[in-house]
């Protein structure tokens, strides 16, 4: 898993950030948090719901930001086992996926938009996030949207371990 946080304005220059959460193994993006301030609690609570949904992720890549060494951060690390890989300091290609991904969201989405409330925001990124995992192919994907790739393989998880189970 892997996150970072992006910045963008509303019409009337208030500023606003968005956490977005990869999945590395899917491309599907977990999350786009839309809010005037995420904390590292925020950041915590966030990781909860998405462990709540899909489990706790081995490891999450990120970058140094104060929100992401916070004590809560390192906590949630320490309670949950998962370990934590910070990317060098100046060096955002180390998190490819996420750089990528923040590039389509600005180019796509934010780009495009002049965002009149927080709650506008949220509705027009979340389509957009909707749309992203369950329209768009991905050709690392072989062609197929995240949402498809990760139903196949938990399908698949499954099968295995249904014909497993019966030998």
């Amino acid at each position: 898993m892997s996150l970072d946080f992006v910045s963008d304005a509303l019409a009337c220059g208030r500023r606003f950030r968005l956490l977005n959460v990869i999945d590395d193994y899917s491309r599907e993006c977990l999350a786009c948090i839309v809010d005037t301030s995420l904390s590292g609690r925020r950041v915590v609570r966030e990781l909860n719901v998405i462990a709540e949904r899909r489990g706790l992720p081995c490891m999450v890549v990120s970058d140094n930001g104060t929100e992401l060494t916070s004590h809560a951060v390192l906590a949630w690390c320490q309670d949950t086992g998962v370990e934590w890989h910070y990317i060098a300091p100046g060096r955002p290609q180390q998190n490819g996926f996420m750089e990528l991904f923040n590039g389509r969201l600005r180019d796509e989405c934010l780009n495009e938009y002049l965002f009149l409330s927080l709650a506008v925001a949220r509705r027009i990124i979340e389509a957009w996030r909707a749309d992203y995992n369950t329209v768009r192919p991905h050709g690392s994907l072989g062609g197929m949207a995240p949402a498809d790739f990760t139903n196949r393989s938990r399908h698949g998880h499954e099968e295995t371990e249904a014909n497993l189970s019966a030998a």
